[in-house]
């Protein structure tokens, strides 16, 4: 709502008019475009762009058409992107003379109302994914509160960390060496190739081999547990067979040597509020939050009989598979929804 005695320089909108944000959005180097949809009229700053159809036009088409790479394609092909090239800048002028594809009505339609099925799938995808993982982790709370019906440590031993096995600490690339731009035969693990529950491989950055010997000592083995300890902390990853050998950042560190527990067991347990909200409490107030890795080897944790463990991981594992399984389903979704938004608007 405003006040109706400071609109004189606000522009009036109307029900199916657009509304271009020249600013950059969150995802983008260009702005969204949207469409009004409410039967009132309404105002907006006169820092926006706001245009209507001379014709009859399905508004739904054009919301997806201003999202296709047709259209991306002649923002950068008319904007100027000046001294930042993470941001876009379009002439009003400029902008209102860049041409549009107008299909029939019947297509477009058709098109609009394929495109909206698809986009309420993902989102329903999406829910089911956080539904999935709000019970994953109200399910590991449960196992591991004293107070929950279904706590299942009453005659867990109550051990530190360091007890059950060693936490060592990764190790930054030295002082004037970088990232190889080509494959070598050395990989190195950050933050960012932190996937849900395993490393993501795909994207590792390389280091040379003699980058590599500055820093052999900091390598991940298969079974270890990584931690984020700046920025994000208490992100959780399990190294794969496949990745031992790979050298680690210092914004992690590693749980390795298990003794009396074992890594899957542990990886649940430091997933769970037991332990994130000891890192939650542990981190350092100033700067960057960090986590200091004698406060991790200090953590305490139940260690139950080895087959209350393995009873444990096995429920986990396969609530795990199943949340894996919907979230592949939703990344086909997306794609094809990408994909979509560049053949049909050519």
């Amino acid at each position: 709502m405003a006040n109706s005695d400071n609109t004189n320089s606000y522009y009036i909108i109307q029900q199916n008019d657009f509304v271009y944000n020249p600013r950059k959005s969150s995802d983008a180097p260009y702005g969204p475009i949207s469409s009004y949809k409410y039967a009132e009229d309404g105002i907006v700053s006169p820092l926006y762009l706001c245009f209507r159809a001379k014709d009859e036009i399905n508004p739904l088409y054009y919301e997806w058409y201003f999202r296709s790479s047709a259209w991306h394609r002649y923002i950068y092909m008319s904007g100027d992107s000046g001294a930042r090239h993470d941001r876009v800048s379009i002439k009003d002028d400029t902008f209102f003379a860049m041409p549009i594809n107008l299909p029939s009505e019947q297509e477009q339609s058709k098109i609009a109302s394929f495109l909206q099925s698809l986009d309420d799938r993902i989102a329903a995808q999406e829910k089911l994914v956080a539904s999935l993982k709000k019970h994953k982790r109200g399910l590991l709370n449960a196992f591991f509160a004293e107070k929950s019906d279904y706590f299942l440590f009453s005659d867990a031993s109550a051990l530190k960390i360091e007890e059950v096995c060693d936490v060592l600490s990764g190790k930054r690339i030295p002082k004037g060496e970088t990232f190889c731009s080509h494959p070598t035969e050395y990989r190195y693990i950050t933050v960012s190739d932190m996937g849900e529950k395993y490393v993501c491989s795909d994207n590792l950055q390389y280091i040379s081999e003699h980058t590599e010997k500055q820093i052999s000592r900091y390598k991940v083995k298969g079974g270890d547990i990584i931690i984020s300890v700046a920025g994000t902390l208490g992100k959780l990853n399990i190294i794969t067979s496949d990745l031992g050998g790979v050298n680690l950042t210092e914004n992690c560190d590693r749980f390795t040597n298990f003794r009396g527990v074992g890594s899957e067991y542990l990886y649940y347990v430091l997933s769970s509020d037991l332990i994130q909200s000891q890192i939650e409490s542990s981190k350092t107030k100033n700067g960057q939050p960090k986590l200091a890795l004698e406060r991790i080897r200090n953590f305490t944790i139940p260690v139950p009989h080895q087959e209350i463990q393995e009873q444990l991981v096995k429920v986990m594992i396969s609530l795990d598979q199943y949340i894996a399984s919907q979230l592949a389903i939703l990344d086909r979704y997306c794609k094809l929804r990408s994909g979509l938004l560049q053949q049909l608007f050519i």
